[in-house]
């Protein structure tokens, strides 16, 4: 008989690994969801969680994640996640990061890692010493895929926010579309710009306040508080910070048009997606929009193409959205369910 082992978010996973170096104090965690289309490949995330049990979640769900994220990205690979767990100090040392590697080359190329929140492409050089399964490696001078994949994301989704916008407000125009953008890290701040550049009137939000505020002045941008930036009056809400931000309550609080941002796993519950749909509120599931980077660590990892096929695909984003959201409307289902659908059947879980 199938088991969750305790974790609601299992969903059969072929493997969960827990590694522990005590030289080096890595506590680390390695999620192999789907190795149905290839090797899994996904980030490697370093954060500090209250308890080891939020660690497992985390990796699971995004595993999960990536698991759909490539297949519906149309990429010969599967799902998996890293989350290395940080103390309160955020400490970490290179020999961590080269025991983390050792991990990785133990699991023999069924996981293939590269940079996620907390991660830099720095970081993935060092880890590379230790195995060659791993991508987010500085691009070469030949014009190859590579190198932080940040601001691939960041073009997957500004031109997913551009669909949200033809879809929910009849405008291919951004000039004056109010878009609200909680996170400007690697991938929102990547976002704001882009979309600065279109004309968009922006509203920033982030927990490093001073980042935010830094931004909006270059940008001409308005300022909200991280808590509350959801929950403002916009044309589309773009969240690009951490998961799980869209739950009951702050689905209720939105005052928007469209939800359409960077950020992995952003409903906290399966649920949630059709809360959204009920409240009429257009949804850009989070694997499908925020494919951009993986596109690229996938491509160089696999040596197909360069930079150029690298942003060819990514133009694809769009399509793969409308796809989504014409099933939706054909249906009645969310567009999160609808997602899900798709991306199962593509891993043979259909």
């Amino acid at each position: 008989m199938l088991t969750d082992w305790g974790f609601p978010d299992f969903d059969d996973h072929e493997g969960v690994h827990l590694f522990t170096d005590r030289a080096t104090g890595l506590q680390a965690v390695i999620a192999l969801h789907s190795t149905a289309l290839g090797p899994a490949a996904g980030g490697t995330r370093f954060w500090h969680y209250a308890r080891s049990a939020d660690a497992i979640t985390d990796a699971l769900r995004l595993s999960r994640g990536m698991s759909f994220k490539n297949a519906m990205a149309g990429l010969p690979m599967g799902g998996g996640k890293g989350v290395i767990l940080a103390d309160a100090n955020r400490t970490k040392t290179p020999e961590m990061l080269k025991a983390f590697g050792r991990a990785v080359e133990s699991l023999g190329g069924r996981y293939v890692t590269a940079e996620d929140v907390g991660i830099s492409e720095a970081d993935m050089v060092t880890v590379s010493g230790e195995t060659k399964f791993v991508s987010g490696l500085p691009a070469t001078a030949s014009g190859g895929a590579g190198g932080d994949p940040g601001p691939f994301t960041s073009m997957g989704v500004y031109l997913g926010v551009k669909a949200a916008a033809k879809r929910a407000l009849g405008t291919d125009d951004m000039r004056g579309v109010h878009v609200a953008i909680q996170g400007v890290g690697s991938v929102g701040g990547g976002l704001a710009r882009l979309l600065a550049a279109d004309g968009a009137r922006l509203t920033l939000a982030d927990v490093n306040r001073d980042r935010a505020q830094a931004l909006a002045e270059a940008l001409g941008a308005a300022v909200a508080d991280p808590d509350q930036v959801l929950g403002i009056e916009a044309d589309i809400v773009s969240p690009n910070a951490l998961g799980a931000v869209l739950t009951p309550e702050s689905i209720a609080a939105l005052r928007c048009r469209a939800v359409a941002g960077g950020a992995n796993n952003q409903l906290a519950h399966r649920d949630d997606g059709a809360t959204l749909h009920a409240r009429g509120i257009l949804y850009a599931p989070d694997y499908v929009i925020n494919a951009g980077g993986i596109i690229s660590v996938g491509l160089e990892y696999l040596g197909h193409g360069d930079r150029a096929e690298v942003e060819r695909r990514i133009t694809l984003i769009p399509g793969r959205l409308v796809d989504v959201w014409d099933e939706s409307e054909r249906t009645g289902l969310p567009a999160s369910d609808v997602a899900d659908a798709q991306a199962r059947r593509l891993i043979g879980r259909g």
